[in-house]
Order: C-alpha cells, then sequence, then structure tokens
C-alpha cells in the first residue's frame, strides 16, 4: 500500500524491522542511510531519537517523493547506553553487566514526508535474571547477540535471559508497532484500514 501514490522505504537493514513492518500488511523497499551513527545526545532517549531523524533524513535526501520510516534502538544500563559489541568477548561482558539488572531499551523512530520530519521514542523496561557463568558462555558463544543492541535478542535464545518486561514488546526487538502505526498514519498512511 502506498501513501496518496508515494513509495514507502524502510531506512534499516535489520531483518527484524523488516519482517515487522511487513506484519502491517505494507508495500516497502528497503535503503540503507550508511551512517556513523553519532550523535550530539547524551541521554539515551534523546540519542534514540536523534539517530532514526538522521537515518530518516539521510534516505529521504536521495529519495524525495518517498515516504521513509526510520529507527534506532539502544539498550540503557544506568543510563550508560550498551551498543554492539564488538565481538564474543565483549557480548559476554555486557551479559555480565545485565545478569539479574532491570535496564532500558529505546527505540527512537522517524518518518519523514515531503520535508516534514514526526519523530518519537518508545521505552521498555527490562529484568533480566541472574545468569550462570556458563550461561554468559553459552549464549555469548551463541553470536545471536553481536548484531543487537545490548547484546542480546529478545526474539530468539535471548528470551531466556529475560525474567520480565514492562511495555512493549515489539520495542525490544527493536520496531515498537504502536509508535511505527501512529507516525505512519500521521503521514497520511492508512494502516490496518486506519488513516489519521
Amino acid at each position: 500500500m502506498e501513501a496518496q501514490g508515494r513509495s514507502l522505504i524502510l531506512a534499516s537493514g535489520s531483518p527484524r524491522r523488516r519482517d515487522l513492518l511487513t506484519g502491517l500488511g505494507l508495500t516497502f523497499t528497503v535503503v540503507v542511510s550508511d551512517l556513523d551513527e553519532v550523535s550530539d545526545e547524551t541521554a539515551p532517549e534523546r540519542v534514540a531519537e536523534d539517530l532514526a531523524r538522521q537515518k530518516a533524513r539521510a534516505v529521504a535526501e536521495r529519495h524525495p517523493d518517498a515516504l521513509v520510516i526510520a529507527a534506532d534502538t539502544l539498550v540503557a544500563l544506568d543510563g550508560q547506553i550498551l551498543g554492539k559489541p564488538r565481538d564474543t568477548a565483549e557480548n559476554r561482558v555486557f551479559l555480565s553487566r545485565l545478569s539479574g539488572q532491570r535496564h532500558q531499551v529505546y527505540s527512537g523512530v522517524a518518518v519523514m514526508d515531503a520535508g516534514r520530519l514526526a519523530s518519537g521514542v518508545e521505552r521498555t523496561e527490562v529484568q533480566f535474571r541472574p545468569l550462570r557463568p556458563a550461561e554468559l558462555d553459552h549464549y555469548a558463544a551463541s553470536g545471536e547477540g553481536l548484531d543487537k543492541a545490548g547484546g542480546y535478542g529478545i526474539q530468539g535464545l535471548g528470551m531466556a535471559l529475560v525474567a520480565r518486561i514492562e511495555g512493549d514488546y515489539s520495542n525490544v526487538v527493536g520496531f515498537p508497532l504502536g509508535l511505527v502505526m501512529r507516525l505512519l498514519r500521521g503521514a497520511g498512511l492508512p494502516v490496518w484500514g486506519v488513516g489519521q
């Protein structure tokens, strides 16, 4: 489905975001922004929103007639951002820090439409159960967390690390669908038969 004849672009190479957007019944193309992902913001929620806005702008510059949606997801523990681990050893360090702790997942989502930019942030609280050393080793060795903020994926093996969540599950996967739907509808794109 296109918004008033315009194509929809997902400015992300994430297969998880692609699957979730497909689940909304929308037709779109994928164009990766290839940004360095650097923000002048410091608060995790502001960093997530700023990076999503940067990605949307970058892709919209190349495709000015399209409706562009972008997202960025961050994990924060005690206000410190845990990005994507560089390797298995760092992944284990991240998991050890998260073990038994409560942390926050923030996703910024931005929609660029004919020069107009709208954005928002979703926050979800995640509680890890206490993890044994062998569990840390096993999950880190699986490689699942290497391309994910915080070093884990709740939609895969990583669900075994989590004791509870408070908030939007799809946000922890990396694409908060409630916020996504609201922003797309605000740009004039009907989602599930509902427009603005």
